[in-house]
């Protein structure tokens, strides 16, 4: 028996209407279908400014020189092509959970990639786990999603998350600021917070989508406990009782908090998706209302 395509043709027809968004205004190739503030040589009408020399006499405005007898220059809105960068998890913890964070990821990671290319985005997939994988860059529009597809069906989760060296590697190997998108479930004993500062501290937009499933935020289990870290192999025995449950709770909601505040701070955005949530729901409830696609 075959396994189920990872996003079928049905979905990919919903998704024909929708656009992802940046927030941010960067400098880029002329040419993309989202307004940038920086002046340059666009369609729309932005604003006037003073001449001055060595500027191109072909922009000034003669109508105003007439009224006024002075020079101004007419400025037009660049749409930017914006490098759009996808990092997807593939360490050991997204494979946990039903269904797994690892296929509700590829799954948002293709659906993500696909209205890029409608849009004639130019996507950049990297997986990554303790350091940055090999990547994939596809661009040209929708009939270039069937290797997008055979690329992320071939991804493994495993491995252990180390998210500073992932940031190091990325920020050295990509200097054009753009939108970053990243699916994790942000797990990493050395901590997130400050690699994904860094990164935002270089100019790049943050987009978090984090995934969890319900057993990562409302453990089931109860009693005596013998725990084995799906990453690193260590083990744990602890004791597990209601009054624990709620703890780890509180402290599982606080880390997301913390995650959004650091994404809002930066100029970014943060979604919180539990795997539980139908994936189509979450395509066009959650990714909308934060802004990520419209």
């Amino acid at each position: 028996m075959s396994a189920a395509p990872l996003i079928d043709r049905a979905f990919l027809e919903k998704l024909e209407r929708l656009t992802l968004r940046w927030r941010k205004s960067f400098p880029g190739l002329v040419g993309g279908h989202n307004t940038s503030r920086f002046p340059g040589p666009g369609q729309e009408f932005f604003d006037h400014r003073h001449f001055h020399y060595g500027d191109d006499l072909r922009a000034v405005n003669w109508r105003a020189y007439l009224r006024l007898e002075k020079l101004f220059l007419k400025m037009f809105q660049v749409e930017p092509r914006v490098p759009v960068r996808v990092l997807l998890d593939t360490s050991g913890s997204m494979g946990t959970g039903e269904p797994s964070k690892f296929v509700y990821a590829r799954r948002l990671a293709a659906a993500l990639t696909y209205v890029g290319l409608v849009r004639l985005d130019t996507i950049c997939i990297h997986p990554f786990s303790s350091t940055l994988g090999e990547g994939m860059v596809c661009s040209g529009g929708r009939h270039r999603f069937a290797p997008v597809v055979d690329f992320l069906t071939g991804l493994e989760a495993r491995d252990a998350s180390h998210y500073a060296p992932v940031a190091r590697q990325f920020a050295s190997t990509y200097v054009q600021r753009g939108l970053l998108v990243i699916l994790s479930d942000f797990l990493d004993d050395a901590g997130c917070e400050k690699p994904l500062q860094s990164l935002a501290d270089c100019g790049h937009e943050l987009l978090l989508i984090h995934l969890w499933a319900d057993e990562d935020r409302e453990p089931p289990w109860v009693g005596e406990l013998d725990l084995t870290d799906v990453e690193t192999g260590e083990k744990l025995e602890i004791s597990f009782d209601e009054a624990a449950r709620r703890e780890y709770t509180a402290s599982f909601d606080s880390y997301a908090r913390t995650l959004q505040e650091l994404a809002v701070r930066t100029g970014g955005r943060y979604i919180g998706l539990s795997t539980a949530v139908p994936f189509e729901e979450a395509i066009f409830g959650p990714l909308i209302h934060a802004g990520g696609v419209v």
